[in-house]
């Protein structure tokens, strides 16, 4: 029987031992993976899971970083007879409790034994995320899709391996539904590879510490993370904070206003409350997030996990951190939408999420967080026949980013948002060998980054172009085409996205959000991503740093004194003319939050309490025809607007007459 450890010495070691299985069990996955979304993207996770369904340690350097807070205890308790080698599988974001939040996940999981234990002291868990589940669209995920049906196969939790023995009839329906089927394949024996390297290693681990070191060590490893978070969040100022975004929404012709993502973020003592109360209520459209109201899920609590490790840098990587985090989110909002719903394209809404807690943290601790980054982690997809066979290729394209935001002492990162910065981009060589495409332009978009004291990240500029016939692209998560990234302490908006297509014959089509494009041989795709926002005032930014910025092509000369007043001419810095025309520039820096003319001009017709009287009248309704009646209510409120002035007072009313004249026309 191995000697028990001491309290703290057992943290210290247990925590490098998890953390050094979970490691494996991810690097399995990614090195038998099949597919350029795990080999290069890295859109997968790996998980130990308390018997409790808390993630004790997830992997800190691969993989994705929304693991911290990813609710496994339905996803747990669903099974009631678990043996050894066993192994489950789900893609359901209902009867996992919210674990899983679209259809491509697929999530796999095995439970971890003792031999002096009846039942699992832990489990392992990993997901990848599918090429392809079926569904309307080549990937499965259409921004416009209306329910969950059409978005793909729904699998409940159901045991996938028992005795060594492969579920082959779940295997055959499985590759029956995917337009992908031998990637998939390949991708769930990686999966399979990865849990069997973890039970093997849990044994081990067994073995040198004996079952009741292990089952103190699990606890003591997530208690420690919650000490840590604690801490972290006390020394913020009680309170409570709001601040809220949009989503711009306006995916297969959807007249629907952008839909606003509201948070009152409440501090107290070493507690903190994510309150979405006041978020609207689930749409008509891919975009709802599946959370069940589940306390710091995954999904949400992003920016938290950033904002604690930049506080703590050796803060240890597990969901104990979200003990003190509780989350509001009331059934039919969009944060936690009636069952069914369509959520494919829910990274969308995930990505403005850390934005709209940022925003909130930035009235509490200003001095501490960014301006606000791009907002964007598009995932664009091809589907395409090869001209010389006929076989259909599937394949990600890129994932498309914005760029940062400044930081208080620090330029924004190009091409790369602190909410996305788990993907990894995919090498043009593997892309053009993977599907019959030609990339003509990949690199960094000049004048975009938002001028600041610290300048915003720039966005992609993305051109591609199809080698097939019939080709066609789907893009999730296209965002901030309208809205643009907000500055911060004095720094200016980013610049918004952009899509648009250059056929053949040369004319030009700007493009609103991609849903599903067709394409022919010779068509060129551009895609431009919204470049982050500055963080204070452009004309403090040291003249030498903005010249620099001119010499790497990232800001023109003519941006460079228009928008920084420094006087670049022909590649050589005038410090005198700098100065000159500094003085004439300055005037008094623009406040604490520059959201940009055009969400300015939105806020001054639909005023936030005319928002809030929306949701409030149509909340009244059942979920599946509350977005009906919410689009034809705020277009009623439209035409009210445009020849007057609305009474938030009276917009209930409204609404009830609206309903009515429904009715009459339904039972007419």
């Amino acid at each position: 029987m191995p000697e028990p450890l001491p309290d703290g010495v057992m943290v210290e070691v247990l925590r490098n031992r998890f953390m050094g299985l979970v490691r494996e069990l991810g690097g399995v996955i990614r090195n038998a993976a099949h597919t350029v979304f795990v080999k290069e993207t890295a859109d997968f996770g790996a998980y130990l899971v308390s018997p409790g369904g808390e993630v004790f340690m997830a992997p800190d350097d691969m993989g994705i970083f929304i693991t911290i807070g990813t609710p496994m205890d339905t996803a747990v308790a669903a099974v009631d007879d678990y043996r050894e080698g066993d192994v489950y599988l789900t893609n359901d974001p209902e009867t996992s409790g919210g674990m899983v939040t679209h259809l491509p996940d697929l999530f796999l999981w095995t439970p971890l034994f003792a031999p002096d234990r009846p039942r699992p002291v832990a489990f392992a868990f990993c997901f990848v995320h599918a090429t392809d589940v079926g569904g309307l669209v080549p990937g499965s995920v259409s921004p416009s899709a209306r329910d969950m049906f059409q978005e793909g196969l729904i699998v409940p939790p159901t045991r996938l391996c028992r005795d060594g023995e492969l579920n082959r009839d779940l295997l055959a329906i499985l590759m029956a539904n995917t337009r992908s089927p031998e990637l998939n394949r390949g991708d769930l024996r990686a999966q399979m590879a990865g849990l069997r390297t973890a039970r093997r290693r849990f044994r081990e681990l067994i073995d040198a510490y004996g079952t009741e070191t292990v089952e103190r060590g699990i606890e003591g490893v997530l208690a420690h993370a919650e000490g840590q978070a604690r801490a972290v969040i006390a020394a913020i100022p009680d309170g409570t904070y709001t601040f809220s975004d949009y989503l711009e929404a306006d995916f297969g012709g959807s007249r629907a206003n952008p839909v606003r993502i509201k948070l009152d973020l409440v501090v107290e003592g070493s507690e903190l409350t994510l309150d979405f109360s006041r978020t609207d209520p689930q749409v008509p459209l891919a975009l709802n997030l599946t959370t069940h109201g589940k306390p710091g899920h995954n999904m949400v609590v992003p920016a938290l996990v950033n904002y604690f490790r930049s506080r703590v840098p050796d803060l240890t990587y597990n969901s104990g951190m979200m003990r003190p985090v509780r989350v509001v989110a009331p059934r039919g909002s969009l944060l936690n939408p009636e069952p069914r719903a369509p959520v494919g394209a829910r990274q969308a809404t995930m990505f403005r999420i850390p934005e709209v807690i940022m925003g909130a943290l930035a009235r509490a601790v200003p001095d501490q967080i960014p301006a606000c980054g791009g907002g964007q982690g598009a995932i664009a997809f091809v589907a395409a026949p090869e001209f010389e066979t006929g076989i259909n290729r599937v394949s990600i394209l890129q994932p498309l980013i914005g760029g940062s935001g400044g930081r208080p002492e620090a330029d924004g990162t190009d091409g790369v948002d602190f909410v996305a910065g788990f993907y990894r981009n995919i090498p043009t060589e593997v892309l053009e060998n993977d599907a019959p495409v030609l990339v003509e332009r990949y690199g960094l978009r000049s004048d975009g980054g938002g001028p600041g004291r610290s300048r915003g990240g720039l966005g992609l500029d993305y051109a591609l172009r199809v080698l097939s016939p019939r080709a066609t692209v789907t893009c999730r998560g296209l965002e901030r085409f309208h809205f643009r990234p907000w500055g911060r302490a004095g720094g200016e908006p980013g610049s918004q996205g952009f899509a648009r297509v250059v056929r053949a014959g040369g004319e030009v089509e700007e493009l609103p959000k991609i849903d599903l494009l067709e394409l022919e041989p010779g068509d060129r795709l551009e895609i431009g991503t919204p470049c982050g926002a500055g963080y204070g005032w452009a004309l403090e930014r040291p003249p030498e740093l903005v010249w620099e910025d001119v010499l790497d092509g990232y800001v023109s000369e003519a941006a460079a004194r228009e928008r920084y007043g420094v006087v670049v001419v022909d590649g050589v810095l005038d410090l005198a003319a700098t100065e000159a025309l500094r003085a004439r520039l300055r005037r008094r820096p623009p406040p604490d939050f520059e959201q940009g003319p055009e969400r300015a001009a939105y806020e001054a017709v639909w005023t936030d309490e005319l928002q809030d009287a929306v949701n409030a009248a149509v909340w009244a309704y059942p979920a599946g025809i509350r977005g009906v009646i919410r689009e034809r209510l705020q277009a009623e409120l439209a035409r009210c607007l445009a020849s007057g002035g609305v009474d938030p007072a009276a917009v209930p009313g409204l609404a009830a007459e609206i309903v009515e004249a429904m009715r009459g026309r339904l039972y007419r």
